[in-house]
């Protein structure tokens, strides 16, 4: 039978993690995925949170898992999750049911068009897919098929990619009078290491995000309130390694075209709507072929402005102790202790790259940067942590909000100490500092900035979660005797304080 056929390719291009949502159409497949000898298959009943939660598998395993759904508007669910794999070129597998192909156009129940329906955001052919970015495999069926026992293929390999670090070999050397300052986006875990000793040679200054592990282990050559360094004394080249950078900065390049931009980045994407070369190929690899790199230093004298800011941010901490930037850096005073911690979009990000602790190396930070959006987070730090018993991860209220239906899969995920924050500043408050939002219509600020007026603790209850409210500092310390298994920790930062605080770090 083809359709068994195709599955076994899969089998053979090395899926074995499964997230399944069940269905009368795709209980044959359901069936056959029983049979597999250890597989690893976690089940949801909502298939959005069950594509950010297979997305998360991936990134903390770098192998392949395949989330298997039924027909109709369940497969529309998973787009979200297929883009942002798309844009992380993470190996996320969608293998739906179908009815029969003669149902198409037709109208019946559960029968919409489901082939193509990703577009260009995945493979629709496993003879296309290189094992990079999403697969889509479209099974069309009858409900009583039998699939057999699934047999097992020669093992597909996958060619690494190639490259020549010749250009970036003499760019890194020309022209270096201008000033040299690298971006660090999110890495994987493989290529930190790697990426460290490279810009601890290099010696220039270094804006790196909080998920590429790197953040606090650099010291002073990591820019504190880089963005505005930058901004104010912007380099001749800039050298981004990674993902996408969180930072504004970065976005502050698209009308900076006389700074030269060279990327190192698996995804292929440059991440500018301008010219830039970019190199494809995995961090690690990249730095490494280049050997030993001259030493650049920091010749636009960022590094003293860098300290000033230091020394001016904990200071305004201190001054607005509730606010919302002095609450993450106590968080971050607790959450380092964890096995990891997960950063949600958009502003808890933000805020945790600016105002976290500088101390102590947190090397396991994970952030879904893809496509920048929301959804799905909690479902993608469950998946990415199941095996991790201490696990952190810190989200903004309307990100939960999104994601209601995560904890369910709590029950197949290690839960010794699981802490999940989310900071509730009452709506989409990173719209507050947009500078138009000041000259917008009451009602349209309103529709922006989306205040709820909700509060997370019955939720957490029906979970049955522990739950711990945070108004001020000295509620912080709550976090010092956690139950164990899972707690909801939900932030109140002081509005009055968060405002003061921005106010006074603009100065």
């Amino acid at each position: 039978m083809e359709i068994a056929k195709d599955l076994e390719e899969l089998l053979a291009r090395g899926v074995r993690q499964f997230v399944v949502c069940g269905g009368a159409r795709n209980a044959p497949v359901l069936e056959w995925i029983s049979r597999i000898e250890g597989a690893e298959v976690y089940s949801h009943f909502e298939e959005r949170g069950a594509g950010f939660f297979a997305l998360g598998r991936t990134m903390v395993t770098g192998e392949p898992c395949a989330v298997v759904v039924t027909s109709g508007t369940a497969v529309a669910e998973l787009l979200p999750a297929v883009i942002e794999a798309f844009y992380q070129q993470r190996p996320l597998v969608v293998i739906s049911a179908d009815r029969p192909e003669h149902y198409r156009g037709t109208g019946a129940p559960q029968a919409i068009e489901q082939e193509g329906i990703f577009g260009d955001y995945a493979a629709s052919r496993i003879s296309f897919w290189e094992g990079k970015g999403p697969l889509h495999l479209n099974l069309p069926m009858e409900e009583d098929v039998d699939l057999g026992a699934p047999g097992l293929l020669e093992e597909f390999m996958l060619d690494r990619s190639s490259f020549n670090v010749a250009p970036l070999a003499q760019w890194l050397r020309k022209g270096v009078f201008k000033g040299l300052v690298v971006m660090v986006g999110g890495l994987d875990e493989q290529d930190r290491e790697e990426v460290f000793y490279f810009c601890q040679n290099l010696g220039a200054p270094v804006l790196a995000d909080a998920a590429s592990g790197l953040r606090e282990a650099l010291g002073e050559l990591q820019l504190v309130d880089g963005d505005r360094l930058l901004k104010a004394n912007p380099p001749g080249k800039v050298l981004r390694i990674g993902q996408v950078p969180v930072g504004r900065f970065w976005r502050d390049l698209e009308n900076l075209p006389e700074v030269e931009v060279f990327s190192i980045t698996c995804s292929g994407f440059s991440g500018l709507a301008r010219a830039s070369e970019v190199i494809v190929g995995e961090p690690a690899r990249v730095v490494k072929g280049l050997g030993e790199v001259d030493e650049v230093g920091d010749v636009l004298e960022h590094f003293p402005a860098s300290r000033r800011r230091y020394s001016q941010c904990d200071e305004l901490l201190e001054a607005h102790p509730d606010s919302e930037p002095a609450l993450v850096r106590e968080l971050s005073l607790y959450a380092g202790q964890a096995d990891s911690v997960f950063l949600g979009n958009s502003l808890p990000i933000r805020e945790w790259n600016d105002f976290a602790q500088w101390e102590f190396p947190v090397t396991l930070v994970r952030a879904c940067r893809g496509a920048n959006g929301v959804d799905g987070q909690l479902s993608a730090w469950l998946g990415a942590t199941v095996e991790e018993g201490k696990a952190w991860g810190l989200f903004g209220d309307v990100t939960t909000l999104y994601d209601l239906a995560a904890p369910y899969l709590l029950g197949q995920v290690a839960q010794e100490e699981r802490v999940l924050v989310v900071l509730n500043n009452d709506g989409g408050r990173i719209f507050d500092r947009l500078p138009r939002l000041g000259g917008m219509s009451e009602a349209a600020r309103g529709w922006m900035t989306t205040p709820h007026g909700r509060i997370l603790e019955q939720w957490a209850a029906m979970w049955g979660l522990a739950y711990h409210k945070i108004s001020c500092r000295e509620d912080v310390d709550c976090l010092e005797n956690l139950e164990p298994g899972t707690s909801v920790v939900e932030v109140f930062p002081s509005a009055k304080q968060t405002e003061a605080f921005w106010a006074d770090w603009k100065r």
